[in-house]
């Protein structure tokens, strides 16, 4: 019999206010969440003015496992 290699998946935290995540050109800070949409900050590193902006769980989720964002602070 052979032995069968399984891969471990890493898991997305799951989404808290205050989360900031960081990718190569970009930080994402979440601010509220709700049931269904969350409200975050998408921008540079340094900007200086960053907007707000509105979508839905997990239109945020996967785009951060898309990017490969790493959780900064929780």
């Amino acid at each position: 019999m052979k032995k069968i290699k399984t891969t471990r998946r890493t898991r997305v935290r799951p989404l808290v206010t205050g989360q900031v995540w960081r990718m190569a050109e970009a930080n994402l800070q979440v601010g509220m969440i709700g049931k269904l949409l969350v409200h975050y900050k998408l921008g540079k590193p340094d900007a200086v003015r960053v907007p707000n902006s509105c979508s839905s769980k997990v239109t945020v989720e996967e785009y951060l496992k898309k990017n490969k964002a790493v959780l900064v602070k929780a």
